[in-house]
């Protein structure tokens, strides 16, 4: 396994593996503030990189997204890596669409979605979320209300599994960030999205 982030206790008695999305790595801002924001003596979080932008690291040159077969490998190789009592998989669109999908095999003690790219952005007939209507593992879908790749009045008509929690992320889009005239901002968001997390994982 190449470079990861750790943040939080090494003994912590919950581990959180969270994966970035298509388009930027562990690094992104975004992925900084809920891994920071979530970590302490209770939840150690663990960031990594999928082969494509682990190669984008190396020479910065863009590439898109490895083929599923290899996302979904990636996931199994660092949840064996670094497995625990009380693992939860997480992932930002791409690597949160990743992780539902090998979640029921592994038996994590949750899954955390973050903007589940359920639909591209234009393309309603192209639907990904059909297996979350049968996942056995706890779910949270955190998803903002206006997310191009999923807004709050398509999911609400969107079949998801019972033990699927959900958490929407006011005036948000893909990316969590609302508009000037909101009356939120994206740190607020950020803030609420992290407490969300918290309550979801340390209510087991």
């Amino acid at each position: 396994m190449t470079r990861i982030l750790s943040n939080g206790a090494d003994n912590a008695p919950n581990r959180v593996l969270l994966a970035h999305g298509a388009g930027a790595g562990m690094e992104h801002a975004v992925m900084e503030s809920l891994a920071l924001g979530l970590a302490d003596e209770q939840i150690q979080v663990i960031r990594f990189e999928f082969p494509f932008m682990q190669k984008t690291r190396l020479d910065g040159r863009r590439r898109p997204p490895d083929r599923e077969p290899a996302l979904l490998a990636c996931w199994r190789e660092v949840a064996a890596e670094f497995a625990h009592p009380r693992l939860f998989l997480a992932g930002k669109s791409m690597g949160g669409r990743m992780a539902s999908l090998v979640a029921d095999d592994l038996a994590p003690a949750g899954l955390i979605l973050l903007g589940f790219p359920f639909t591209p952005p234009g393309k309603p007939d192209r639907f990904r979320g059909q297996h979350l209507a049968t996942l056995a593992t706890p779910g949270l879908l955190i998803q903002g209300e206006r997310d191009n790749f999923g807004n709050k009045e398509a999911v609400l008509g969107y079949d998801l599994a019972p033990g699927m929690q959900t958490l929407w992320v006011k005036d948000g889009d893909h990316g969590f960030s609302p508009r000037k005239a909101s009356g939120t901002t994206l740190d607020r968001n950020l803030s609420a999205i992290v407490a969300g997390m918290r309550r979801f994982i340390l209510a087991g």
